[in-house]
């Protein structure tokens, strides 16, 4: 979380935008924005999507956990998978 905080710092910074300005954006204050930039793990995931939209950053939050970018998934997902199909089964007719 810490380095996330500084990474948000960091795109703040770049783009020259105040916490005053950031935190307006984000609907939040700026105490919070602070928070967020130190790392607090208290900080919801709301006012993270805030800022990031803030930032012009929030579609690389929807890439967090895209599961074709998780190798570890995916080799779960390949070691459960059939080794053969089957063929439908006939089923007899109950009422004979």
């Amino acid at each position: 979380m810490r380095k996330l905080g500084e990474d948000i710092r960091e795109a703040r910074l770049r783009r020259n935008l105040s916490m005053e300005i950031v935190a307006e954006r984000a609907a939040t204050s700026r105490a919070t924005l602070t928070r967020l930039e130190k790392g607090d793990t208290a900080v919801s995931v709301a006012i993270l999507a805030g800022v990031l939209q803030a930032l012009g950053m929030l579609p690389r939050l929807a890439d967090l956990a895209d599961s074709a970018e998780d190798p570890q998934g995916l080799e779960i997902s390949r070691e459960s998978l059939r080794q053969r199909a089957s063929s439908p089964r006939a089923r007899g007719d109950k009422d004979e």
